[in-house]
């Protein structure tokens, strides 16, 4: 039996067209399947507890990145494996996993006969992430753009981007790292499992969630006008080469500061934090399958 996770209201309708599809084909299979989505968020979360004790084959997951954190709860530790048909806005942990963007539903056939990868998760206090904890500028942004309800899209991230950026200073932060002390001033810190967030931005072009390791960016003071220069590059992982990009790597990292953190876009609250990487605690169908 299959496990049904969706959100019908991701990539503006998307989630629940791709549903459809997904439990039509299902049943041309004659594939016996559970919808554990509930009537909303918090239903939904009640009904993954019992993934733990079941014995599905996977759990089909429809939907952006917070419906895929969501299920990561539930399925980090477990023997479910996840199986992803990308129906968000921004769908980085399905780019990380190579999945079909432009036609979601034909990852749907590699499910059924191809091995699962175990992958990486990261640990932060009691959840988990996929992607990338951040704190610094984008967090701020992910603070602002929440506080505009009325604006959807890109646009609001967009608006959120321009009125955080006037008013933004640098801050200084204390790390350690696999028990080494530093400090360093920094706009934006990355800890990264996976490659990318916000949409396909390659902040860690290099992360591997198979590695064992979390890639942490952190991005040194710069003029705002550079900062503005530097911003896009991070679409194509251009910004690695910059002077002010440093990386460094470890499995586990304590951040210190004055300001918050958000982990795969869900937030987690102020600082200090404290990242771990629990090592191929995740099984799902994946490009790193071996």
């Amino acid at each position: 039996m299959w496990g049904l996770l969706s959100n019908p209201y991701s990539g503006g309708g998307k989630g629940q067209r791709l549903k459809n599809q997904v439990i039509e084909i299902l049943r041309d299979k004659h594939q016996d399947f559970y919808d554990f989505s509930g009537q909303d968020q918090a239903s939904a979360r009640e009904n993954l507890r019992l993934i733990r004790e079941s014995e599905l084959q996977g759990l089909i997951v429809i939907g952006g990145d917070g419906t895929i954190n969501m299920a990561v709860q539930s399925l980090a530790k477990s023997n479910v494996p996840l199986a992803v048909i990308p129906a968000g806005t921004g769908n980085d942990f399905a780019r990380t996993l190579g999945l079909n963007l432009k036609d979601p539903i034909k990852n749907l056939d590699t499910y059924f006969d191809s091995p699962v990868s175990f992958l990486d998760v990261g640990v932060v206090g009691d959840r988990y992430f996929v992607q990338i904890l951040s704190t610094g500028f984008d967090s701020l942004v992910n603070e602002r753009a929440n506080a505009l309800p009325l604006i959807k899209g890109r646009m609001k991230y967009n608006i959120a981007i321009i009125l955080e950026l006037l008013k933004f200073q640098p801050k200084k932060y204390h790390f350690v790292v696999d028990g080494v002390s530093f400090e360093t001033k920094a706009m934006l810190i990355a800890v990264a499992n996976g490659n990318c967030y916000g949409g396909g931005m390659l902040i860690s072009p290099k992360s591997n969630p198979q590695d064992g390791i979390l890639d942490i960016m952190i991005l040194g003071p710069v003029s705002k006008l550079e900062f503005i220069k530097v911003f896009p590059k991070v679409y194509r992982g251009a910004h690695i080469s910059h002077p002010a990009v440093k990386f460094i790597s470890g499995k586990r990292v304590e951040i210190k500061s004055e300001a918050i953190a958000y982990a795969d876009g869900e937030r987690i609250g102020p600082l200090p934090v404290t990242a771990e990487i629990a090592e191929g605690a995740l099984k799902a169908w994946s490009r790193w399958a071996h």
